[in-house]
């Protein structure tokens, strides 16, 4: 593969704190990477370096010589003067950038709502994202880019760019590289990972998930490594402290050899631990909503919702912006008042919502982050043990001299935390996230989800963010024209149904009526034997999920050196979870056939 452009020894240093230290990467043709880390290890920054836009201390970038570089930074912003259509395509002729296809495809998949006629600086934030995004993607690039391209973008949005970049370039051609803390967005277009951290990049081969097991083995392997060293290192260390005397009198070497070893001794990484809290008691009413209906005055939001949701319920709810959801989970909160139709709520419910706009930390942005927890009570139980406000901290990733930080000053996915804690540490039992994961690094959703698998009141999620979405709730609805849809095949369905919506003409005013089920035309032994094999697919699809479960239970308890071995074992996981693909898509065909 062709060389595209690479960084040799790169060494840059802030003021306050060294970035990179000694970093060597390279970019091939046909590279699609991802970049991951946590928030603040530098991500962004080496992006910006190998794009040209940032230089390093030491070091230096080769490009091959006529290389095209395009790149989205957070902080870009079009021209708020000029049009959506001048701000993509610039001053091309109209016939010129219609007749490429792949103009088209950005345009309909980016801002299709978007008048094109319309100013850049009247539109949201979120748009001219959007916009920004477009521009660049209709341009011809070798290499691309792209610092958070799924912020503001919905799952559909997220699936189309996802779609876009894995097409954009012949086979083994061109060069991605996308920060983001999108998951299953780095799975579907990432071939390897680059993780920053500790100044330095380590690579490792695929997407997302190969990444988590290649980390997990390195963990693992560092683990014996360590208890190794640390055998040593007590050995050494009994030997130094046998008196002054004793020490003089040794070879030298073995004063060196002591001493390296305790300078050797690496920080602990992956700090963030969260436990379980303590939560009130929730009886068997939740909350139910029936025939509910919400209109801003002639807007009608929501149609005839009936919704009754159960203790330990864990939902996660998809749509297109501005279809409804946020009202929908208002009224569910009982922030929002229905139009028509009941809301009733049980009686030992206590909700909390952990909202986009930090409105628990607008009250207290003068205080610092200890002071702020310390407000509520002096200390926590958290599991079984006492711990203080700092101690606590400590365990959601605050070191301790953020600790006296004024709340004003921490970054967004600090923020992010302390809000998240503040909400726990009141013991709500059902818990609303709307977006939960701005601003968080995949480390700290990692821990977010590994919380709320152990936390036992109901979960009710809005996301774009497809991963958690599907790793942390047990079943997806979705707002489609106002109502309120069970995906029993998750975000795939959901994506399936847009995709007829939007492929569809738009109906007429006469046309639009309550939704019927379509006739079948099958005969009635075709029916019934499709409505036979519609009822096993479920069972099938179960059964193969506790065979992955069961395999997964042997590869814990396996020789982690019996690679063989692990290889088989891996190998039937792919067959079940290949099964388990061939069984969910004939079982939407057949509620397509049935008319379900």
């Amino acid at each position: 593969m062709a060389h595209l452009l690479g960084g040799e020894n790169i060494h840059l240093e802030f003021p306050t704190r060294v970035i990179f230290e000694g970093v060597t990467v390279g970019i091939n043709d046909g590279d699609r990477i991802g970049i991951v880390g946590r928030n603040g290890d530098g991500k962004s920054t080496l992006m910006k370096i190998l794009a040209g836009r940032l230089e390093p201390d030491q070091g230096r970038v080769t490009r091959r010589g006529g290389i095209t570089l395009g790149m989205l930074d957070q902080a870009d912003e079009v021209d708020p003067s000029l049009t959506v259509g001048v701000a993509i395509v610039g001053g091309i002729e109209e016939h010129v950038w219609a007749g490429d296809a792949k103009v088209r495809d950005v345009l309909a998949g980016l801002v299709a709502d978007i008048p094109w006629d319309a100013k850049v600086g009247d539109l949201s934030g979120g748009q001219r994202r959007r916009v920004a995004l477009a521009a660049l993607l209709t341009g011809d690039w070798d290499v691309i880019f792209l610092d958070e391209p799924t912020n503001h973008l919905d799952v559909e949005g997220i699936a189309w760019l996802a779609s876009h970049l894995k097409k954009r370039w012949p086979a083994g051609q061109g060069g991605l590289v996308v920060v983001t803390h999108d998951r299953w967005f780095l799975d579907e277009v990432s071939t390897a990972t680059w993780e920053v951290h500790d100044r330095i990049l380590e690579p490792f081969e695929g997407g997302y998930a190969a990444y988590v097991l290649q980390r997990v083995e390195r963990d693992r392997m560092a683990a014996v490594s360590e208890a190794k060293r640390q055998n040593l290192m007590k050995k050494e260390l009994a030997w130094l402290r046998r008196g002054a005397p004793a020490r003089t009198a040794k070879p030298k070497f073995r004063i060196e050899a002591a001493n390296a070893l305790i300078a050797d001794e690496p920080p602990v990484r992956d700090t963030v631990s969260l436990a379980s809290m303590a939560m009130q008691r929730l009886g068997k009413d939740v909350v139910d909503l029936e025939n509910v209906s919400v209109s801003f005055g002639i807007q009608h939001v929501l149609r005839d919702v009936t919704w009754r949701i159960a203790p330990g319920e864990r939902t996660g709810i998809l749509g297109v912006n501005g279809a409804g959801k946020s009202t929908l989970l208002g009224l569910v909160s009982g922030h929002v008042q229905p139009t028509s139709g009941r809301v009733k709520q049980g009686k030992t419910v206590k909700i909390a919502t952990l909202t986009q706009q930090l409105d628990e930390l607008t009250a207290v942005q003068d205080m610092r982050v200890s002071a702020v927890v310390a407000e509520k009570k002096t200390t926590y139980s958290v599991g079984g043990k006492e711990m203080t406000p700092g101690q606590l901290l400590e365990r959601l990733g605050f070191t301790s001299a953020q600790l006296a930080t004024p709340v004003r000053d921490l970054s967004g996915g600090q923020k992010r935390r302390l809000q998240l804690l503040l909400i726990l540490l009141d013991e709500p039992n059902v818990l609303i996230l709307d977006e939960p994961t701005n601003d968080l690094d995949t480390d700290m959703l990692v821990a977010m989800e590994d919380l709320l698998d152990t936390w036992p009141g109901t979960l009710l999620v809005i996301s774009h963010d497809r991963y958690l979405l599907e790793r942390i709730t047990d079943n997806q609805y979705a707002v489609l024209e106002g109502h309120f849809t069970h995906l029993p095949n998750g975000v795939d369905q959901y994506l399936a149904i847009r995709a007829k919506q939007l492929a569809a003409p738009a109906a007429t005013p006469s046309a639009v009526s309550a939704p019927t089920k379509p006739q079948s035309s099958l005969s009635g032994a075709e029916l019934r034997n499709a409505e036979k094999e519609f009822a096993s697919i479920e069972r099938k699809i179960a059964k193969q999920q506790e065979d992955v479960k069961a395999i997964h239970a042997k590869m814990a308890e396996h020789d982690p050196n019996d690679y063989v071995g692990l290889g088989a074992l891996a190998e039937e996981i792919s067959k079940c979870e290949g099964t388990i693909a061939d069984l969910e898509m004939r079982w939407l065909e057949l509620s397509e056939l049935l008319g379900y």
